[in-house]
């Protein structure tokens, strides 16, 4: 893709965040603010114990040193932002300043893009003068203008696209096998968020099996003897560098527990106060539908029953009613037992950087499915990944039109104030039309469904369509009905479970090709 056209997508996207800057902010705005005031008044030595606010900070230490070297600079804006005791601090240059350090920080996530987009397969495709019939164009868009990156950071507030950044540059940097690169960045990224643990086990299983062992025998199994030693001491060396500086200090002060107990918090419940759309919110309404039918049989009495408050904006712990109770580890067990048939797979076969992202995002999809308290934002971990896929096979792209579209949707209730709902239906609705235009174009085919969204089956056209009429509901309908009072928690609800079952279907029928190998690359 010629630089002039890249650049320009980067401009208009970066114009529309600018845009937003004066939008809705989440208390994740507040979260942020309190870290700049923690790494910028506390020592070193205070960062894990500072308690003040109840918005303490709970990620790796590489992004408390990120945290302090904004600090530095948002001083010059507003030095009131940088007290601790300064909580829900507000101020038009706190606001200013808190915004365009997500956007420039996006840069990353620009640069990485970019070289991802130097890695796409062109086999069989076509040259053609047609923006829509390039793939390197049509990925640019898709992530640069992904919805789910443009809501989370630029209205609800995060930093996820450059985080999202780091996890492409070393996506990239193994689809152009430069392994240790690939392996710095992802140990880099780590020890920013760890929310990234979810697919560590992919980039474990790829860089032993086509890194430490340099040769396969005929069969394509791993031949053992291959072992190679430098490899492997390379490889080590370069994590435990980036893991040592990150948690190095904190180390030499005896606080390393510390430091883990907030990353890795306990007393949490099975669900967010929003159930993400994963196995887990089936399993709850299913309580919930057993627990009634139980009522009405007599098996149970109504004054055993729990007080659900799942989607009443409470994180706590939460028993089930009729239904066994999950703790974390079975969640950790069926995550494990989700992601095996991916690893073994990768294992067992010829390993080529495209095996790697197709379990990447096999790893991505079991953690979120079936992890403990996942938040429904993890869902971009899997559709980002899954965009590179999407611009080479037709499957893919089939995959990925139905997930993102129900995933994002999924979004939505981030976003509950009115006079975000405009931006939010117009970006989800840009976004879609141009994933459904341009990756039909990509991928035609001389079989035309009649009355069937592009790439998409029948079945799976409905239920998209039905996206549409359960947007209908939440926002007008559930009020015109007089339910908000009665029947708070049902548009959440619904939603999630709704989306759920996408997720759930996205999930099976990726698996399905990735297993039987069902030619994925091949465009038909």
């Amino acid at each position: 893709m010629a630089a002039p056209m890249y650049f320009s997508v980067v401009v208009t996207v970066t114009i529309v965040k600018l845009l937003l800057i004066p939008s809705y902010r989440s208390t994740d705005f507040e979260v942020h603010r309190n870290w700049l005031a923690i790494t910028h008044s506390r020592p070193v030595s205070q960062w894990y114990y500072e308690d003040t606010s109840e918005w303490t900070l709970d990620y790796p230490p590489m992004f408390a040193w990120f945290e302090f070297l904004l600090s530095r600079i948002a001083k010059l804006f507003d030095p009131a932002m940088l007290e601790v005791t300064n909580l829900n601090y507000a101020s038009f240059a706190t606001v200013l300043f808190q915004r365009l350090s997500v956007i420039v920080s996006d840069f990353v996530l620009v640069y990485a893009v970019y070289e991802c987009c130097q890695c796409v397969q062109l086999v069989g495709k076509k040259k053609s003068p047609h923006l829509l019939s390039q793939p390197m164009f049509v990925l640019a868009v898709l992530l640069l203008w992904n919805f789910g990156l443009l809501i989370v950071d630029h209205i609800h507030f995060q930093y996820n696209g450059f985080l999202t950044g780091l996890k492409l540059l070393s996506i990239a940097r193994i689809l152009q096998r430069r392994h240790l690169e690939g392996a710095f960045w992802f140990s880099l990224l780590l020890n920013f968020k760890h929310i990234y643990l979810y697919i560590a086990p992919a980039y474990f299983i790829f860089l032993l099996r086509s890194y430490c062992f340099t040769r396969s025998n005929r069969d394509g199994r791993v031949q053992w003897t291959s072992l190679s030693l430098m490899n492997l001491f390379g490889l080590g060396v370069v994590v435990l560098e980036v893991f040592a500086i990150s948690f190095g200090p904190f180390i030499a002060m005896g606080q390393l527990g510390q430091v883990l107990s907030r990353l890795f918090p306990v007393k949490r419940g099975l669900v967010h106060a929003y159930w993400a759309p994963n196995f887990w919110a089936l399993y709850n309404i299913a309580d919930k539908a057993a627990t009634a039918v139980a009522v009405r049989a007599k098996l149970l009495s109504a004054d055993d029953i729990t007080k659900a408050t799942m989607t009443g904006g409470l994180v706590q712990e939460y028993t089930h009613n009729a239904l066994p109770t999950i703790t974390p580890l079975v969640t950790v067990i069926l995550t494990l037992a989700a992601m095996m048939p991916a690893l073994v797979h990768l294992w067992r076969r010829p390993c080529t950087p495209r095996d790697f992202l197709r379990c990447l995002v096999l790893c991505a999809f079991s953690s979120f499915l079936f992890g403990y308290h996942v938040h429904e934002k993890a869902i971009i971990l899997i559709i980002i990944p899954l965009s590179l896929l999407a611009v080479e096979s037709r499957q893919d792209g089939q995959v990925f039109l139905l997930l993102s579209t129900c995933g994002h949707l999924s979004l939505f209730p981030l976003l509950f104030t009115q006079a975000e709902t405009p931006s939010k239906v117009c970006l989800m609705l840009m976004f879609s039309l141009f994933a459904f235009m341009s990756l039909g174009v990509l991928h035609s085919s001389s079989k035309k469904r009649p009355y069937c969204l592009p790439l998409l089956s029948p079945l799976e056209t409905a239920y998209t369509v039905g996206l549409v009429f359960l947007q209908l509901y939440c926002s007008l309908g559930h009020h015109t009905l007089g339910l908000t009072t009665r029947l708070p928690f049902l548009p959440l609800m619904l939603t999630s479970v709704y989306c759920a079952v996408g997720v759930m279907w996205s999930w099976l029928k990726f698996y399905l090709i990735t297993l039987t190998d069902m030619q994925h690359l091949k465009q038909s």
